[in-house]
């Protein structure tokens, strides 16, 4: 995460996001950093548009939590009506039955 993060702060300070610039972000934060790992998300940033990635993945979680808390709030009503149903002894049950052939 330490990578995304340093080029993020890189891009929201205008700079260039590149191999070096985020090693030397890396690096006054007091990191040894992996040029391997680096590479990877210089590789993957390239061609993205960072401010419209930034705004999408804004948005997205704001979608998904209402649809998240639907089914929370949909459960609490079934277990109420459990509740709310009388117990039926098996007697009860056997006579409810038996009225069906009668």
């Amino acid at each position: 995460m330490e990578y995304i993060y340093s080029a993020l702060v890189l891009h929201a300070a205008g700079k260039n996001v590149d191999e070096e610039s985020i090693a030397n972000v890396l690096k006054g934060a007091g990191m040894e950093p992996d040029a391997a790992r680096i590479k990877a998300v210089t590789a993957s940033l390239e061609g993205i548009n960072i401010e419209e990635a930034i705004a999408s993945a804004a948005m997205a979680p704001v979608a998904a939590a209402p649809a998240a808390a639907a089914p929370a709030e949909a459960a609490k009503p079934a277990a109420q009506e459990e509740e709310k149903k009388p117990e039926v002894s098996e007697e009860e049950a056997a006579a409810g039955l038996s009225a069906l052939f009668d």
